[in-house]
């Protein structure tokens, strides 16, 4: 074995093998040639011009607060026990329905805004939320 020489078999390759480029972009070619003809031979349809802007229906909130008395307000109107059912009613008939918003006080007793929430079921009204406020 001489220093200055190598082998053949370990000489580096100096040339890039384009055997796996070609097969890639034979592949590629097919699928062109088949997708191309699927895309150019589709029926040309003359489509109506239509807005795509949402119609924004906010629904009115109705705000029921139940005081530490146990008195019923709606929308900061006072409103007596008999009474709210009938006015619940004529809330839950309007179109779109409005969401009602109950708020009860800290010292209520929970029975007052369990009738409010019977009255509102008895009335039809769907979307009931109850307001609180977050510990600080």
């Amino acid at each position: 074995m001489a220093f200055g020489t190598q082998d053949s078999a370990d000489e580096v390759m100096h040339e890039i093998n384009m055997t796996p480029l070609v097969d890639v972009m034979l592949v590629l070619l097919i699928i062109f040639i088949i997708t191309v003809p699927v895309m150019k031979h589709s029926v040309n349809v003359d489509l109506p011009r239509a807005t795509s802007v949402r119609e924004q229906l906010k629904p009115q909130i109705v705000r029921l607060s139940v005081d530490a008395a146990g008195s019923y307000y709606v929308n900061e109107n006072r409103v007596a026990d008999e009474a709210l059912l009938a006015l619940l009613r004529a809330e839950a008939s309007k179109n779109p329905q409005p969401e009602l918003h109950i708020r009860g006080d800290r010292n209520v007793r929970y029975e007052r805004v369990a009738q409010a929430m019977a009255l509102a079921q008895q009335a039809g009204l769907s979307k009931i939320g109850f307001i609180t406020e977050p510990k600080p």
